[in-house]
């Protein structure tokens, strides 16, 4: 129950972040929230080390320092910064959130190309039109959902977070 609970939520949640900002620039809170709670209620129940799941929490208070302060100054959205400290609680403080966040730097500048690109061609006149999601892209003066990249280099990375590798030990001892 606990490894198909590990299974589900992350990547789950890391997908519909990154559709959910697609089509409509917001990512809801409950989805950082169901991450925070899940990560706390499940971590402890795999046997981690007291010691490692205060770390994993202090990786996400780094990140939320860091991601508050881009807050303030308009450089993030606010669904971003929650999502990405929730993130960072699963992967821990560790090698691989550096890893994560240069990921989803890389994610983030490709998708961020890819808008710019898409907003001065010929097709965002073409399909801005049909659909609403299009038409928001396509709009000069709009964000870029970065939710997509956030939750691209969250799936990314859960194959090496510690419940992932978890719960594949446990499969590979049954």
């Amino acid at each position: 129950m606990i490894e198909a609970a590990i299974l589900i939520v992350f990547p789950f949640a890391m997908a519909f972040a990154a559709i959910s900002d697609l089509l409509s620039m917001t990512i809801q809170n409950r989805v950082s929230f169901i991450l925070l709670i899940s990560f706390a209620v499940l971590a402890p129940l795999t046997g981690m080390p007291w010691d490692v799941y205060g770390l994993h929490f202090a990786g996400g208070a780094a990140v939320l320092a860091v991601t508050f302060i881009l807050f303030a100054t308009g450089t993030m959205g606010g669904g971003d910064a929650k999502l990405m400290t929730a993130t960072a609680v699963w992967i821990g403080w560790n090698v691989d959130l550096l890893v994560y966040i240069l990921t989803l730097s890389l994610l983030g500048g490709a998708l961020t190309l890819a808008i710019l690109r898409y907003r001065n061609s010929h097709m965002a006149m073409a399909y801005a039109g049909r659909l609403d999601f299009m038409h928001r892209l396509a709009q000069k003066n709009e964000g870029v959902p970065y939710g997509i990249a956030l939750g691209a280099a969250g799936l990314i990375m859960f194959p090496s977070s510690p419940l992932a590798i978890w719960v594949v030990d446990r499969l590979a001892h049954i």
